[in-house]
């Protein structure tokens, strides 16, 4: 099945904000039973966030959203251009029916081919222990261990 990624347009892409919601939620559930608990999944994100939040986040960073054949959003990544964050990934997330097909790697390509054009001097993230390997094998290394608490649950990223 092929994919396709687009640049993030509010104009053109925000009837996509509830599939973002979608992919983030699913990929983020997904992970109970394997890296992280059910509870620390259940913090992490407890239910699908409106359309409205993603549309708002989405328009304040530059992303960009993978496509199936049928125009649907199986995944997407976002990087802050933010003075405090320049070139800061935010967020990777694939549909669990879609990891482990070249999907993210994809996604972290074009974000590193951007990112030379806008001569970052570094991308950078908190890659979830799912995704370190992801990110390792796109160059990124990984330099400590991070925690982040979220409704009780700490979370560990790298």
């Amino acid at each position: 099945m092929a994919t396709t990624l687009v640049l993030y347009s509010h104009a053109h892409h925000r009837h996509l904000a509830a599939e973002v919601s979608q992919v983030y939620h699913q990929a983020v559930q997904a992970l109970a039973g394997g890296f992280y608990s059910a509870a620390q999944c259940h913090a992490w994100s407890r239910a699908p966030r409106s359309d409205k939040y993603w549309q708002l986040r989405l328009r304040h960073s530059t992303a960009w959203l993978a496509l199936d054949s049928g125009g649907r959003c199986i995944g997407f990544v976002q990087v802050e251009r933010q003075y405090g964050e320049l070139g800061y990934i935010s967020c990777l997330y694939v549909l669990p029916a879609w990891q482990r097909r070249g999907v993210a790697a994809q996604l972290i390509t074009v974000v590193k081919q951007w990112a030379q054009q806008q001569a970052f001097p570094r991308l950078s993230t908190h890659a979830s222990m799912q995704s370190k390997t992801v990110f390792e094998r796109q160059g990124f290394r990984s330099h400590h261990r991070c925690y982040q608490e979220k409704s009780g649950q700490q979370l560990t990223s790298f």
